[in-house]
């Protein structure tokens, strides 16, 4: 299999860091590059950390460089942004949409998406529309190869603490076994799991557009 040269946005959140820990370990990628606001430790001599700034589209295309593919694990909360909708638009859904255009015009081909369960740009609530929205957005682009993953409710060790988060997690996991059928893709999840799925997925070089959930996610991971 070819050596690929993988580039991962938002490598400090929950996902994100699972995938840098997850290319690291794969010989099938060879260069790690990290796109970040902030400086970070290198975690791996394959590792690349670059400080971008995002709100200039020059120098985000120049530092997103050349690659093979794009992991965009972008995500924020409105808690985070003040509750300020056009700004949570502005990081979930321009870094994920530059990302994407500047990515193909250097000559990326996958492009590996995280969005959430129940996206719809159709949809009413502001959070599904908007990851529906992207994922429309993302599609237009047309990259040889997109891959969206849909995760519900997500379960991991987060950097930051979340109030309530650990009860949340604990109704989840009892509620997952009533989940069965066409709610089995509102199961909550290890983002582990959705982070070693998009590392498999990124390995084919089969086109076109490819959607996720959580049936989808869990048997992708385990082919690991």
């Amino acid at each position: 299999m070819n050596e690929q040269t993988a580039v991962v946005l938002g490598a400090t959140g929950l996902i994100g860091n699972y995938v840098v820990q997850q290319l690291i370990k794969d010989p099938t990628f060879t260069t790690v590059r990290l796109l970040v606001r902030k400086p970070i430790p290198q975690p791996h001599e394959k590792v690349q950390v670059v400080v971008s700034n995002f709100s200039n589209p020059t120098q985000f295309k120049m530092d997103l460089g050349k690659g093979d593919c794009i992991f965009c694990c972008v995500g924020t909360t409105l808690k985070k942004v003040g509750g300020d909708k056009e700004h949570y638009r502005t990081v979930d859904y321009d870094i994920a949409v530059h990302a994407a255009r500047f990515g193909k015009e250097a000559g990326f081909k996958k492009y590996l998406l995280v969005s959430s369960v129940g996206a719809r740009a159709s949809s009413k609530n502001f959070y599904s529309r908007l990851k529906g929205e992207i994922e429309g957005a993302i599609q237009n682009i047309g990259l040889s190869s997109t891959h969206i993953f849909r995760p519900s409710f997500l379960m991991g060790d987060r950097k930051e603490f979340r109030p309530g988060e650990l009860a949340a997690k604990a109704v989840m996991k009892i509620a997952s076994f009533l989940m069965v059928s066409d709610l089995r893709k509102y199961r909550g999840i290890d983002a582990i799991k959705v982070a070693k799925a998009m590392v498999q997925a990124a390995k084919p070089t089969t086109e076109g557009t490819f959607v996720y959930e959580y049936a989808e996610i869990m048997k992708l991971a385990h082919t690991h």
